[in-house]
Parts: C-alpha cells; sequence; structure tokens
C-alpha cells in the first residue's frame, strides 16, 4: 500500500526529495479529525516520518569532519501545505520529520509531536513495521517535562484568542462573532486536558474531550468563562504535577536504543556507522563505576 505522500508525489501534485516517498515509515491524521471535532470543511492534516539515506545520519560514512569545511545541509523535515488532491476532493497538509528529529521532539514531549504517536487507530494512514514498533512504544517518551511543554502552548493560544486573523477569514469571523478565536480556545483547553491525562494515568486518548471541545467550537463557552476555567485549571495542575509519579524526565538511553533498533532494521548492521566506546577513559569510568557498587 502506498502512503499518502507517494500518492500525492505519483499524481505530480508535489516534488518531495527523491528518496523521500519510498523511505516513508510512518502517516497519521492530526489536528481536528484527531481530537474528533472535524467537520466537511477540515482539511487533511498530515505528520509522519521517514528515515532518510544511511550517510544523511551518519555523515562521517560520507568522509564529512564534524565542524570542518563544508558540511551538507540535514534532513530535518519537508513540509508541503494546501495540496489540493481534485481526485478525491481532499486538501492535505503535509510534515514529514526525519526519525531523527521526531524521535528527537517526542522525547522532548513536544505537544504535536505526542499526538502524533497517540492518534486513534482510525487515523493511522500509513504505518510499517518499524514504525508500529515505535507506537508501540509510545508511552516510553511520556515524562513530567510534558507539563511545561503542553503549558507553554496553551498559553500561547490564550495570548492569541482575542486578535482577529485577517489572513484568515473564517477565523477573523470567529472573533467578531464571538469576541475570541473558537479554534484557539478550544486547543487552550485540549493542551491542558491532555497533560492532566498524561501526569495522571501515564496515557493519552486524544477524543476524550470531544464533547467538550466541539461545545467551545460552537462558541457556547464566554471568553470570560474561558479564562477562569484556565486560569483554575492551571492551579490543580500544578499539584497534579507536585503528586504525579511519572517518571520526571525521558529515559534518554531507552529512547536511543529504540532509535537505534529502528536505524538497523532499515539499514541492516550499523556496525560501520557506529562504534563502541573504547578509549582508556571510558574504561576507567566503568572500572571505577563497579568498585564504587561494593564499597
Amino acid at each position: 500500500m502506498a502512503s499518502v505522500l507517494q500518492k500525492l508525489e505519483q499524481k505530480k501534485l508535489i516534488t518531495p526529495p527523491k528518496w523521500l516517498p519510498d523511505n516513508i515509515q510512518y502517516e497519521t491524521i492530526m489536528g481536528s479529525t484527531a481530537y474528533g471535532v472535524s467537520d466537511d470543511n477540515s482539511d487533511v492534516d498530515v505528520y509522519g516520518f521517514a528515515i532518510p539515506p544511511k550517510e544523511d545520519i551518519f555523515p562521517h560514512l560520507r568522509g564529512e569532519i564534524q565542524g570542518f569545511g563544508r558540511q551538507r545541509q540535514r534532513f530535518n523535515q519537508y513540509q508541503q501545505h494546501h495540496v489540493m488532491d481534485k481526485e478525491t476532493r481532499k486538501e492535505y497538509d503535509l510534515t514529514i520529520y526525519s526519525i531523527v528529529r521526531y524521535l528527537d521532539l517526542c522525547m522532548e514531549c513536544n505537544p504535536n509531536m505526542i499526538d502524533s504517536l497517540f492518534t486513534p487507530r482510525r487515523c493511522v494512514l500509513f504505518s510499517t513495521q518499524l514504525s508500529e514498533m515505535v507506537r508501540d512504544k509510545r508511552h516510553m517518551f511520556l515524562h513530567k517535562g510534558a507539563w511545561h511543554k503542553f503549558k507553554g502552548y496553551a498559553y500561547s493560544q490564550i495570548h492569541k484568542i482575542g486578535k482577529a486573523n485577517r489572513s484568515n477569514p473564517k477565523r477573523a469571523a470567529s472573533v467578531e462573532k464571538y469576541g475570541y478565536d473558537v479554534k484557539f480556545a478550544y486547543h487552550t483547553v485540549r493542551l491542558m486536558a491532555e497533560v492532566e491525562q498524561i501526569m495522571i494515568e501515564h496515557d493519552l486518548d486524544l477524543e476524550r474531550n470531544r464533547e467538550q471541545l466541539k461545545a467551545i467550537r460552537r462558541g457556547e463557552w464566554s471568553l470570560d468563562y474561558l479564562k477562569e476555567w484556565f486560569e483554575k485549571k492551571e492551579h490543580v495542575l500544578e499539584e497534579v504535577y507536585a503528586k504525579s509519579d511519572l517518571r520526571h524526565s525521558p529515559d534518554e538511553e531507552a529512547i536511543k536504543t529504540l532509535l537505534l533498533n529502528c536505524l538497523e532494521q532499515h539499514y541492516g548492521s550499523l556496525d560501520k556507522a557506529i562504534r563502541p566506546e573504547t578509549s582508556t577513559g571510558k574504561l576507567l569510568e566503568e572500572m571505577q563505576a563497579v568498585l564504587d557498587k561494593y564499597q
């Protein structure tokens, strides 16, 4: 089965890097569809990741020395917005990351990336055995740092809530009708509700609060009520954060192992790409750790 990006490239609607269509690992629908609040006018917002050529991730294999001379641009992400497929009558917004950048953002608890790992199965458009390995381990990316990330994103939404976006007539009309942008409003509430789930349940159901979010999109909350709700929820979540037994920070070594397993499954052996650390300093550190253990 072809990925969405492959199909759009075959129809000559997009021109991604040549290697990209055949190396897509994961594509999922994001946005209002994933949150259960979409309507017939919603765009298809697709996030995913791909694995670049080996020399892109391990540039020393093509003779580059870090910090010396000309460094080739590494692939981080491919984006293409407002891609209209007249055949299917769908408009796509595409964001495809390098697996390295993707897992790094997930490790930071970037809200968009975390959401993309926890989308309902019906939203997954394309997934290889390799990406299923990542989805199966998605809970390993959750940690208490999510509170700071999600709260920061929620603050950015609520600070823009009353400003009319003249470049987007639909959203400008929302501000004129309700006194605030209902899309910013529902994202503010969504982010706070999601991080509450993460800290209490160590899990995430993106559709849990869909009826509440639908009500906000219909303009059923006043701006004053929304701001009051946000202030109260922030205080509650500060207490939740203090009491949560979720890990404080990510297990970077475990996530790195997952990344290397994915790369090895895709490329084959990584022996020439990664050499084990055998320096004298490293050996001395390991010996000291053993001595300390039995003192």
